[in-house]
């Protein structure tokens, strides 16, 4: 199973730049939420941030990492 630290690494790693908190949320190793602020959102839609996020993990998805919850924002933006 994944761990918070790996899928956080792999996001920033994708993501120069990047401010990736990412939270377990069960401590099972298969729930997971990412906070992701990134300037490469920028003029994107939510659904774009998202899937530019989810592309990271690929068929793990649903697979090793059964749930990943995303917020995504661009630095500066109002939460």
């Amino acid at each position: 199973m994944p761990t918070s630290a790996e899928l956080q690494e792999r996001i920033r790693t994708a993501l120069p730049g990047a401010e990736v908190t990412v939270d377990d949320l069960t401590g099972g190793g298969d729930h997971f939420r990412a906070e992701v602020v990134s300037d490469r959102f920028e003029g994107l839609s939510r659904i774009q941030q998202h899937k530019l996020v989810y592309d990271v993990f690929g068929a793990e998805i649903g697979g090793a990492i059964h749930a990943l919850s995303i917020k995504t924002s661009t630095p500066g933006a109002t939460p």
